[in-house]
């Protein structure tokens, strides 16, 4: 029996890792479940967040690049592996936070995949904060991910309510099928926003499927527009530098003055002094917290950025 599947979608530091959790503890629980991880950067920070779940919780990661991109034709094959060798209740897939959902859904009707896993839903996780800001300046992949979704969770909303109304509207706009949902995490119902979705899911044909004439896996995106490659840059730094709260937040400030390019996402695993500490930037928003998985690792997002200069700041080697 094929395995159902959830996507959960979301541009750079939307929330996508927190509903997983959630869904993890609180909708798939005592369910066998794979989570194919796809990042942008050369190693899973996300995966290694969740890894420590252990359980009936196996992760398969898909990195240095987007599944929608290069990595689609290992998609097919990791969906085929896990669904045999393990044989999930659930697959969750948590694709790049620059990668197009329209494409994602495109690789379930491959045949190879659709034998193995069936498509239940389509979930992008939107910062209401930010909403107009990414389809602004980042509209070709941000749009996508609304345009192509059956629900979207508006994150930040309790913490920004004043920009909920706005979100609503915009979402409204770029998707007016899309259920949404704005209750803050502590009360969001995961499991009647994963009923819905699929209802819808299995209820209609999504129109964004059928957007492009062309094949984009084999054109790589020509007439689809840019693939996350040719417009993102990504730096990866390894690091055995033992960090206080406040070395990150310093770190963290250097990079909301500009100095090493446009950095849309900083996120890691880092010693700190009494144990692992997470490490997740924002432009604006810096969270330092402590982590029971061991790393050593940055990764880093945006458009020009400095390379070098990234690697020095954070103490470590790279790999740009």
């Amino acid at each position: 029996m094929a395995a159902e599947t959830i996507v959960v979608s979301g541009f750079l530091g939307a929330g996508k890792t927190t509903l997983i959790q959630k869904l993890l503890g609180g909708v798939f629980v005592g369910e066998k479940v794979v989570l194919i991880e796809n990042d942008f950067g050369e190693e899973s920070v996300d995966a290694a967040l969740l890894r420590p779940r252990g359980g009936n919780l196996t992760v398969r990661e898909l990195n240095s690049g987007c599944i929608c991109c290069g990595l689609s034709g290992d998609f097919v094959k990791t969906v085929g592996e896990v669904s045999r060798r393990f044989r999930p209740d659930k697959i969750i897939v948590e694709p790049s936070g620059v990668g197009k959902l329209s494409d994602i859904i495109k690789a379930f009707a491959d045949p190879r995949v659709t034998s193995e896993a069936t498509l239940a839903a389509a979930v992008t996780v939107a910062d209401a904060r930010r909403c107009r800001t990414h389809l602004d300046n980042f509209g070709e992949f941000f749009e996508d991910q609304i345009k192509n979704a059956d629900a979207v969770l508006l994150s930040r909303a309790g913490e920004f309510p004043g920009a909920v109304d706005g979100a609503r509207e915009l979402i409204a706009e770029v998707n007016p099928r899309a259920v949404v949902y704005s209750e803050a995490w502590d009360a969001l119902d995961a499991k009647e926003l994963l009923r819905r979705a699929s209802r819808l899911r299995s209820g209609a044909a999504h129109e964004s499927a059928s957007d492009c004439d062309c094949d984009c896996h084999d054109c790589n995106h020509g007439g689809c527009g840019h693939a996350a490659g040719e417009v993102f840059d990504t730096v990866t730094v390894r690091t055995d530098k033992i960090f206080t709260v406040g070395d990150l937040q310093a770190c963290a400030n250097q990079l909301e003055r500009g100095a090493f390019g446009d950095v849309l996402r900083a996120k890691g695993i880092v010693r700190g002094e009494d144990g692992y500490v997470s490490l997740q930037y924002l432009p604006g928003e810096t969270r330092v917290t402590d982590c029971a998985a061991a790393g050593g690792m940055l990764c880093v997002i945006g458009k020009g950025l400095d390379g070098r200069a990234l690697v020095r700041l954070f103490g470590g080697e790279g790999c740009l």
